[in-house]
C-alpha cells in the first residue's frame, strides 16, 4: 500500500512543483474522508493540484466556477419534466462526482455556498423531496481568494468548520519557479498522468487509515491542545470536540503516509496548523502567519500535556 502512496505523491509532485508538504496534506485530507479549503491568490496551482489528485486516484472530477449568479440547482441538479415519458428525470449537477472542485467559493452567494456545504456534511442531497446519495469517496476541494479581493462573501464559522483542512500553497522558491517556467504547460502534464490505484484499493487504504492506532498519551495530547485553545487569555476561537476528531483523523492519515500504523506527537504537530488555524481564527481569513496554532503548540508539552 505504501508503495502506491509513494507513487501517487511522486506523480503529483511532477505536476505541482516545489510543494511536497502541501501535496501530502491534501492526500491526507482525502484519505481521512475530510474536505479541503485552499486559500491563495489566482495562478498558484490550486486547480492543478485538485485535478492531479483526482487523476492519480482514478476518481471522477468536476470543476465548477463559483460566481455571484450561480444557483444551488447548478451544483446539486434539478428534476426536469420529460414530455415524452410524462415523468420527471433527474439532471445531476457537478456535485455527483467523487472529487468536486468549487473554484472561488467565496464569490457565490451564501445560499449557494450553503447548498454545497450541506451536501459535504450529509453526503447526500434532496431534490424535489427525493434523497440521493453522493458517490464514495466524496471529496470537496474549495478554493477562495483572500478577502481583500472585490466581490467575495466570507464563509461563516459554521461553514468553515466543515472543512477538515485549510491550506495555502504560497509562492514557489527560486528553484521551483525556475522549473515551472521552463517546463511544459501544466494541462499537458495532467493529460500524461496515469491512474495509480483502483477505487477498491483506495477504499481499503481509507479503512486502514481509520484503524491507525492512537495511544492514550496521544489522545491526551489532542485534548490538551483543544483545552489550551479554550483559555480566555489567548483570545482565539476555542476548538470544539469536532475539531479534535478532525485533528486525530488527519494525524492518522499523516502517520499512514509516513509508513506507520500508530500516531506519534510529530504527526499531530504536522497537521495541527492546517486543521486548526481556520477554526482558531475563523473571523480573519486573510491572516497567513499561522501564529495562533503555533503558539498553542508551543504551550503544550506532548510528554506532559496536563
Amino acid at each position: 500500500m505504501n508503495n502506491s502512496i509513494d507513487s501517487i505523491l511522486s506523480q503529483i509532485s511532477n505536476v505541482v512543483i516545489g510543494k511536497p508538504k502541501e501535496i501530502r496534506l491534501a492526500l491526507a485530507c482525502l484519505l481521512s474522508r475530510g474536505h479541503l479549503l485552499i486559500e491563495d491568490l489566482p495562478g498558484m496551482g490550486k486547480t492543478t493540484l485538485a485535478q492531479a489528485l483526482a487523476t492519480s486516484l482514478g476518481l471522477s472530477y468536476q470543476r465548477t466556477q463559483f460566481t455571484s449568479d450561480l444557483l444551488p440547482a447548478d451544483i446539486i441538479g434539478v428534476s426536469i419534466f420529460d414530455q415524452s415519458t410524462q415523468s420527471f428525470s433527474l439532471h445531476k449537477g457537478a456535485i455527483f462526482n467523487q472529487v468536486v472542485l468549487a473554484d472561488e467559493i467565496n464569490r457565490a452567494s451564501p445560499k449557494t455556498q450553503s447548498a454545497l456545504l450541506e451536501a459535504m456534511e450529509e453526503k447526500q442531497v434532496s431534490i424535489d423531496g427525493n434523497t440521493y446519495d453522493l458517490p464514495e469517496p466524496f471529496f470537496v476541494i474549495a478554493t477562495q481568494n483572500p478577502l481583500f479581493h472585490a466581490g467575495t462573501y466570507p464563509l461563516p464559522e459554521s461553514q468553515l468548520d466543515r472543512f477538515m483542512m485549510r491550506l495555502s500553497l504560497g509562492f514557489p522558491d527560486v528553484e521551483a519557479e525556475k522549473a515551472i517556467l521552463s517546463s511544459s504547460d501544466g494541462r499537458e502534464k495532467i493529460s500524461e498522468l496515469k491512474v495509480e490505484i483502483t477505487k477498491e484499493v483506495l477504499d481499503e487504504i481509507q479503512i486502514l487509515v481509520s484503524q491507525v492506532n492512537c495511544s492514550d498519551a496521544i489522545l491526551e495530547y489532542v485534548i490538551a491542545l483543544c483545552h489550551k485553545s479554550r483559555d480566555n487569555t489567548l483570545k482565539v476561537n476555542p476548538l470544539s470536540p469536532r475539531a479534535g476528531k478532525a485533528l486525530l483523523a488527519a494525524a492518522k492519515a499523516w502517520a499512514y503516509i509516513e509508513g506507520r500504523s500508530y500516531v506519534i506527537p510529530e504527526d499531530i504537530q504536522a497537521v495541527f496548523t492546517p486543521v486548526c488555524e481556520h477554526r482558531l481564527d475563523a473571523g480573519n481569513m486573510e491572516s497567513s502567519d499561522n501564529t495562533m496554532s503555533e503558539q498553542i503548540l508551543k504551550l503544550v508539552d506532548p510528554l506532559k500535556p496536563f
